[in-house]
């Protein structure tokens, strides 16, 4: 069977450095952080007191005040994101075969808040007896807002959602990607959400002495390569992607942003939370995206690292992308996109996808910013073009989108410019 070409005709989004797509790009080319003190509950008694939170949201923007009750936050950003990706992509669903679009959207954790306010609930209210909203179980689970966004557009395609933590919406993209390709739907409603600036996450994560404790300077906390780096810098925020089969796309005039190339997918099968120290796991699931997209490494332009600026993942990450490309490693671009928008969890890879998209229709480079002269790590190559705090022009082919999760999960996808 030969294998239909999958392209992107939509995009949306809201992000701690934008509450839709035009405004997240202009912020991330000009290198803005989005990163401040938490304002979505008190956090003065946590070793970390900041984060990338979104901003000035109303979810009345985009649901009716019942229906917003009724839906945890992680699936309000999901549903401001798929409705401007939606009226992006032009789709007209009167005219559609709506059997055949779907929706594969992911989060890694899902409703959090939800679950820390409705067992706070019973334990504050103990001797009232067991007492919990009816919509605490649909209102937590993963797989909701992709049971939402379904339901809004009557769409009866395939449904559901994919969780591999911080890889968990690079893999709903590439299964989208693989469902179309296999001629399973002619269109799918991608991407991620994540609202986990609360206080289990952030308490969960100091635990573990993942996040960066730089409550003096929130704004250069996330600051990938650089030998100060302590840890990341937690975001929020959804990005939905509407991909399509081209021929499908052509027919109706769609703007197309650019094509899928491949995905990948591996594990490290090392450790609960940390990178294998060689970037093994990282190598392959390169290795299998370039196979997947019947590419070489020199075609190959730009490299959207995982890039979280903890210790250990960014020093195994370089190492893997030098193993893979080795000498056109010296002729890509890299930049950790996370310097600016945090660490989105679920919701990285879809962000980082599409700021790799716009990459490409902009034919510019989006910044690595924080890096400073005079904190270089010795165990980091600093002849690669980390992209440091500028954006740079060039021309780019092909974009590569790393996304790396606990428990040694790996995914990357390739975009390339769209030629007939």
């Amino acid at each position: 069977m030969e294998l239909k070409r999958v392209v992107v005709t939509g995009l949306g989004a809201i992000t701690p450095i934008g509450n839709d797509v035009k405004t997240t790009w202009e912020n991330a080319i000009a290198g803005k952080s989005g990163a401040g003190p938490i304002t979505l509950f008190d956090a003065s008694d946590f070793k970390t007191q900041f984060a990338c939170e979104v901003k000035g949201f109303d979810p009345l923007e985009v649901l009716e005040k019942k229906e917003a009750r009724r839906f945890d936050r992680y699936s309000q950003l999901a549903i401001k994101s798929a409705k401007e990706a939606m009226e992006d992509s032009g789709l007209d669903l009167e005219k559609e075969d709506t059997n055949r679009i779907g929706v594969v959207f992911s989060a890694g954790i899902g409703g959090i808040k939800t679950f820390e306010e409705e067992v706070g609930n019973y334990f504050t209210n103990i001797d009232k007896g067991p007492r919990f909203n009816p919509f605490f179980i649909p209102k937590m689970i993963a797989d909701i807002a992709a049971g939402h966004i379904s339901m809004i557009y009557g769409l009866r395609g395939p449904n559901y959602a994919t969780v591999s933590a911080c890889a968990s919406s690079t893999n709903a993209i590439a299964d989208a990607y693989n469902l179309i390709r296999l001629n399973k739907a002619n269109a799918i409603i991608t991407g991620g959400s994540e609202a986990t600036v609360s206080v289990a996450a952030v308490g969960g994560f100091n635990a573990m002495h993942a996040l960066s404790t730089r409550n003096d300077s929130p704004e250069t906390a996330s600051r990938p390569f650089s030998a100060s780096r302590d840890g990341f810098v937690m975001g929020e925020g959804s990005v939905s992607i509407v991909l399509e089969e081209l021929e499908h796309a052509l027919a109706r005039g769609a703007h197309i942003y650019a094509e899928i190339a491949g995905a990948g997918m591996s594990a490290d099968a090392y450790h609960l939370t940390a990178s294998h120290p060689e970037g093994l796991g990282a190598k392959l699931v390169m290795l299998n995206a370039l196979d997947d997209a019947n590419m070489s490494p020199e075609d190959i332009d730009y490299i959207n690292v995982h890039g979280t600026s903890t210790p250990v993942g960014d020093i195994s990450e370089v190492k893997a992308i030098k193993d893979v490309f080795g000498e056109h490693s010296y002729k890509l671009n890299i930049s950790s996109t996370k310097s600016m928008t945090g660490h989105l969890l679920g919701a990285a890879g879809a962000v980082e996808a599409m700021l790799s998209i716009l990459a490409i229709e902009n034919q510019i480079v989006p910044p690595t910013i924080n890096f400073e002269e005079g904190d270089e790590d010795p165990e980091i190559d600093y002849n690669l073009n980390f992209t440091f705090n500028k954006p740079q022009k060039r021309e780019i082919r092909a974009a590569l989108s790393n996304t790396f999760g606990f428990g040694g999960h790996n995914a990357s996808v390739i975009v390339k410019k769209y030629t007939k």
